[in-house]
C-alpha cells in the first residue's frame, strides 16, 4: 500500500493575518505539514516562520518552486497578482490553493484550470463556505420552501483594516491596484452561495458605491432566474460615527443607521454541530446570512 501522500508540504502565506488561520488550519489534517514560509520580505517570512514554528523561510519564490520536496503552495497575496503567481506554481507541476478571490478575470481562472490539466496538478480557489456542511443543510432545506419567488442574501462587516481607510492610509484590501474593493473581499461569500445553491443566474444588474480610495464599500447585486430573483447585499466599511452605528466615510456620505446584519434574522440552525448562518424561510422566499466566523 503506498504511503499517504503530503497533499500540502508548503504554503505560501500572505503578510497579515490569514497566515496564523490557515497554519490552524493545517496543524489539523493529516499528513500536511508547512514546509516553508515565502514572502518577497526575506525579513518578515523569518518572523512569520518563527511565529508557526517551521524552520524554514525565503523570498526567493523560483527556488521554492523548484524543490523537489514542495508539492503545493498556498497563494494568498493581493489579489492582483494571484494570477499570474499561482500560474508560476503550477507551471513548476505545484498544486495550488489560490485564495479568494483566486482571480479577478475569468479569462485568468480558463488559463489556471488548462495550466493545471496540462501539469498534472490540482489548482483550487480557498473559499471556505463552499465546503462547509452548513450550505449542504440550506440546500436540502431549499425544497421545503415551495414555489422560490425570491432569495436574499447578504453579508456586512466592518473590516478591520478600514481605519487605515480613515486614517488616509490605502491598504491593499481596499487599493484598487491590487484589485482591492468590498465585492472582492466580502460579495464573494455571497456570490459563491448563490452559485452553489441555485446555479448561474440568467441576467445581473449591480451597483455600487465608492469609498475615498476608489474601489466599492457596499453593492447591491440583482440576479434573475426563471420564476424568480436574488438580490444580494455586500458591505466592507461599516464604522461608528457621532456616536451612531452606520455612519460611513464613502465619497460623499451615507448614513444607514439600521443597517441590517446576521443578527438581524430571528432563526438559525446548526449542521454537523456548527452554526452556519440564519436562516429566515417564508413562502415563497428564503432569506440567508452568511456570517465567516
Amino acid at each position: 500500500m503506498p504511503p499517504p501522500m503530503h497533499m500540502v508540504t508548503t504554503i505560501r502565506l500572505a503578510l497579515r493575518r490569514r497566515p496564523s488561520i490557515s497554519a490552524c488550519a493545517v496543524s489539523r489534517v493529516p499528513d500536511v505539514r508547512i514546509g516553508c514560509v515565502y514572502s518577497r520580505d526575506e525579513g518578515r517570512a523569518a518572523e512569520f516562520a518563527a511565529q508557526l514554528g517551521v524552520g524554514s523561510s525565503a523570498s526567493d519564490l523560483d527556488a521554492v518552486l523548484g524543490d523537489p520536496g514542495i508539492d503545493a503552495i498556498y497563494v494568498a497575496s493581493p489579489n492582483s497578482v494571484h494570477a499570474a503567481q499561482a500560474a508560476q506554481a503550477l507551471r513548476a507541476g505545484k498544486h495550488v490553493l489560490v485564495e479568494k478571490p483566486a482571480v479577478t478575470d475569468l479569462a485568468d481562472w480558463d488559463a489556471l484550470v488548462s495550466l493545471a490539466a496540462q501539469n498534472g496538478v490540482v489548482v483550487l480557489e480557498a473559499i471556505r463556505t463552499r465546503f462547509d456542511p452548513g450550505l449542504v443543510a440550506v440546500a436540502e432545506l431549499l425544497p421545503t420552501v415551495g414555489v422560490l419567488r425570491k432569495v436574499s442574501l447578504r453579508y456586512e462587516k466592518r473590516s478591520s483594516r478600514y481605519d487605515q481607510v480613515l486614517a488616509g492610509e490605502v491598504p491593499n484590501i481596499f487599493d484598487p491596484r491590487f484589485g482591492g474593493g468590498a465585492l472582492n473581499d466580502l460579495g464573494i461569500y455571497v456570490i459563491h452561495a448563490l452559485l452553489s445553491l441555485l446555479g448561474p443566474p440568467d441576467h445581473v444588474v449591480a451597483m455600487n458605491v465608492p469609498i475615498r480610495t476608489g474601489v466599492d464599500g457596499l453593492g447591491t447585486i440583482l440576479a434573475s432566474y426563471p420564476g424568480f430573483v436574488a438580490d444580494l447585499h455586500y458591505r466592507g466599511n461599516m464604522t461608528t460615527g457621532a456616536g451612531r452605528p452606520g455612519l460611513d466615510d464613502f465619497n460623499g456620505g451615507v448614513i444607514d443607521p439600521v443597517a441590517l446584519t446576521s443578527s438581524s434574522f430571528p432563526s438559525s440552525f446548526a449542521a454537523s454541530g456548527r452554526t452556519f448562518g440564519d436562516v429566515r424561510a417564508t413562502t415563497h422566499q428564503i432569506s440567508l446570512s452568511v456570517p465567516i466566523r
